[in-house]
């Protein structure tokens, strides 16, 4: 059910979960908040792990229910990335690069559930 669009989502969300990953890294070793770095470690990383099972979804209405798992993962980040903007523990700069990629994933996520809704309804119909 992938088709290329999807696979620039899949490349995305990986790319940015390399990204959390190293933010966790920075958030513990250096800064040592532990409480927001694994919930921003969990969500962050579980917008790519979503896209990448709904590749193997059952139907339409799966992969649909996949990504908005994803879109819902992806949202929780922006508010971690805004708490921890808020609290001083990322750098405006740091927010400002890491909050346009997750909107930029937002934006996809949202935009590939409303094709994919769309597509089920004309089949349903």
């Amino acid at each position: 059910m992938m088709n290329g669009s999807k696979s620039i989502l899949k490349d995305k969300s990986f790319q940015f979960a390399l990204r959390i990953i190293k933010l966790n890294k920075f958030l513990t070793e250096e800064k040592r908040e532990y409480v927001m770095s694994k919930q921003i470690l969990r969500s962050g990383t579980s917008i790519g792990a979503n896209i990448r099972e709904a590749q193997n979804a059952q139907s339409t209405a799966d992969f649909i229910h996949k990504l908005s798992i994803s879109q819902k993962e992806c949202d929780e980040t922006m508010y971690w990335l805004e708490l921890l903007n808020q609290s001083e523990y990322i750098t405006e700069e740091e927010f400002n690069s890491l909050h346009l990629n997750a909107n930029e994933l937002l934006k996809m996520l949202r935009s590939a559930i409303i094709t994919s809704k769309n597509k089920l309804q004309k089949t349903n119909s």
